[in-house]
């Protein structure tokens, strides 16, 4: 099996307008398409990044709440690469948007900050 890459990542939100703010406000994601399922009472927005497609964002009705402590299996988080991390830091403070302080790959010696979606799904910001 030849895989060219990945086509896009399924996020579910509990708060449909708010995950879609951040999503569109914060990250610069942009909708590609929006529609309302009324026989599930639940959005399917496409979002792009940059004009590639990555991620689809779901609300449902009452979703469960996400681990995040202790760490479960399954998705740890998602990362974006930045070129440079110190200009997504100031916006992200000028957003409001909480953060761990940078750190530094002790493998690749790239420097990458953390902070959280809506629902606390983590999110990676990654130095070029």
């Amino acid at each position: 099996m030849k895989i060219n890459k990945v086509h896009h990542i399924a996020i579910i939100c509990s708060d449909y307008d708010k995950s879609l703010r951040f999503y569109t406000d914060v990250l610069g994601c942009t909708v590609i398409a929006e529609n309302y399922r009324p026989e599930r009472q639940s959005y399917k927005t496409d979002l792009a990044l940059n004009g590639d497609y990555i991620i689809e964002l779901f609300s449902f009705p009452e979703p469960p709440q996400r681990l995040t402590r202790p760490e479960a299996t399954g998705l740890r988080h998602l990362a974006f690469e930045v070129d440079n991390l110190d200009e997504a830091v100031r916006e992200l403070d000028t957003k409001g948007i909480p953060h761990e302080e940078i750190r530094t790959d002790e493998y690749t010696s790239k420097r990458f900050i953390f902070f959280r979606d809506p629902d606390e799904l983590p999110i990676e910001l990654y130095e070029k």
